[in-house]
């Protein structure tokens, strides 16, 4: 039987390292999408909904507070086992180990910490529980990344963050379909979302693992590599601001534009909107992608996405209905689809030394944590249960800031 992963014996020229890169099959690339899904299941189903859900059923009117609280905690979990799996993974990868072994562990433990959540019945154990959660998703997500720098040469990483699009609209799926079952408790939607993740990873953890050859850059290459990664870093810090405002808080700032509506009634709603908000997208999501590869540039594909999440922020500024506030969530997440694949495959290209991928991407995901620090605190300055638009007007600031800091980008365009 043929190998179904093995590449095509077309080969192209590593842009990154300047030798020749086998090209990976549409199978390989598949597969390390569905991964990807599997992983964003993990923690968007949660972080968006269920967690502010349990959250709100534990604190009421301080559900503000305490889902800023738990967030901060996890975060800060999140920002260190990112940086620490990701150079196990690199040392393990030297010993000639590869990274794999990391996500099964990574998935066991995810698995014992989303049955700590459900069983979470105070503001100090869903906040204990939400920090196992984190070090466990992480021991996943650290390695998983690491896989695409390691194994996509970089003439196929722009088709590749096209497909990473996927896991957006399938975990927003999960969520809707949860949310959607009356009789499913707590417990069930927990353990429903994070058995389709394991099943969506297993995939790519079975998968034999093919490394590009590594090729170090010229000394001069590299130092302008840094300064490039460096602006990448914060660009992506800035959106990501507005990434995790409206993961957190989503249900409660159209709680603020429509009070009158049941809870109940307005997350499944919510629900179906993210769903529909992420699959819209795609088809611009793929076509970008794989536009970028072809003319070999990714900047002005970002600077236009930035653009459109920005209007998207601003109509959910002015809203004060229902369909104002989705259409502007619709249009932010045209622009965010777009924009975090394409610049995750962009950023991937200025990693300065290929044995350190792991605890680079994990430096670099600082840019997804971090966020998860500021955007609670933003929201917590600017907003209230009753009032979100103040802090989504300064979402759309810092979103075009991203887009100028981008724009300091010298050595790819």
């Amino acid at each position: 039987m043929p190998d179904i992963l093995a590449p095509p014996v077309d080969q192209r020229r590593d842009t990154t390292g300047g030798g020749a890169a086998e090209r990976r099959s549409t199978a390989f690339l598949l597969i390390y999408a569905l991964a990807n899904a599997g992983g964003v299941i993990g923690y968007l189903p949660l972080l968006t909904l269920l967690l502010a859900i349990k959250v709100e059923a534990l604190a009421g009117e301080a559900r503000v507070d305490l889902l800023t609280a738990t967030v901060i905690a996890g975060s800060i979990a999140a920002s260190a086992s990112n940086i620490l799996f990701g150079w196990l993974s690199d040392r393990s990868v030297a010993r000639g180990g590869g990274r794999r072994g990391w996500m099964v562990g990574g998935l066991i433990a995810t698995i014992a910490a989303y049955a700590a959540i459900a069983v979470a019945h105070s503001a100090a154990t869903i906040i204990a529980a939400i920090v196992l959660f984190q070090v466990a998703l992480n021991a996943v997500l650290a390695p998983l990344v690491a896989v695409m720098a390691d194994e996509i040469p970089d003439s196929q990483k722009g088709t590749t963050g096209g497909l990473l699009s996927l896991g957006y609209p399938v975990a927003s799926g999960v969520l809707a379909l949860v949310v959607g079952i009356p009789a499913l408790n707590e417990t069930g939607r927990l353990m429903i979302v994070i058995a389709i993740a394991a099943l969506c990873l297993t995939p790519l953890i079975l998968s034999r693992a093919r490394p590009l050859p590594i090729v170090d850059p010229p000394r001069a290459a590299v130092a302008i590599r840094r300064h490039d990664l460096a602006a990448a870093w914060l660009a992506r810090l800035l959106f990501q601001v507005a990434g995790c405002v409206l993961q957190l808080y989503l249900l409660y700032y159209f709680e603020s534009i429509v009070p009158d509506v049941p809870r109940d009634e307005l997350a499944a709603r919510v629900g179906n909107l993210l769903t529909l908000s992420f699959i819209a997208p795609l088809p611009i999501a793929l076509l970008f992608g794989r536009l970028s590869d072809w003319l070999d540039r990714r900047k002005p594909f970002l600077i236009a996405a930035v653009g459109v999440a920005a209007v998207g922020l601003a109509g959910m500024a002015a809203a004060h209905s229902w369909t104002a506030g989705a259409l502007g969530f619709a249009c932010y997440t045209i622009g965010y689809s777009v924009f975090l694949p394409l610049q995750t495959a962009f950023s991937m290209q200025l990693l300065p030394d290929p044995r350190h991928r792991g605890r680079d991407l994990g430096l670099f995901n600082l840019t997804n944590t971090l966020p998860s620090l500021l955007g609670p605190l933003l929201t917590w300055w600017l907003a209230s249960p009753r009032d979100f638009a103040a802090v989504m007007a300064m979402l759309a600031m810092l979103v075009l800031c991203a887009g100028l800091t981008m724009l300091g980008v010298r050595g790819r365009r």
